[in-house]
């Protein structure tokens, strides 16, 4: 059962971090995560995550999961919000301190929050302008910076 859960974490990974098309892409990403599975077992699991395909906007289709488009929704509302009010992020370790416009830390530290990064153990907003972001042990500024960057290119230098 452990395995199990493990896969299906790993599976909602997968289909967040990558343009999945098919089970096959799924299944060679799987094992290259350590998992050997069936197609018959990888389609299952889909069923059970109530997995979904939609339109890429071209000529295929991929996989996405319950909610992703009002997910992707909700974090284009976070990243507004982000650029809104961050004013400039600095680091030391894996401690980052991002300074906001002020009266604007809660709504930063909400949307670190919520662009759900896998490093971040979590964020502490200041009283005006000021927010605290702790990293995962092992996790530097410049990783930080770089996922963020992922999600949100507009970010600057």
């Amino acid at each position: 059962m452990k395995e199990r859960l493990a896969r299906l974490k790993a599976i909602r990974k997968l289909i967040k971090t990558y343009r999945i098309e098919s089970q096959e892409i799924l299944l060679g990403h799987l094992q290259k995560e350590g998992f050997m599975v069936t197609q018959a077992t990888l389609s299952r699991d889909l069923k059970l995550l109530k997995v979904g395909k939609i339109s890429d906007g071209h000529n295929g289709y991929v996989y996405t999961l319950p909610g992703e488009d009002d997910r992707q929704e909700h974090e284009r509302t976070y990243v507004h919000d982000f650029l809104r009010g961050y004013v400039s992020i600095d680091w030391s370790g894996n401690m980052v301190v991002i300074r906001t416009y002020s009266g604007h830390s809660d709504s930063v530290a909400l949307a670190v929050d919520n662009l759900a990064l896998d490093d971040v153990l979590g964020t502490i907003a200041g009283r005006d302008n000021t927010v605290f972001v702790c990293l995962r042990e092992g996790i530097t500024g410049e990783d930080f910076m770089a996922q963020m960057r992922e999600k949100i290119p507009e970010l600057e230098d």
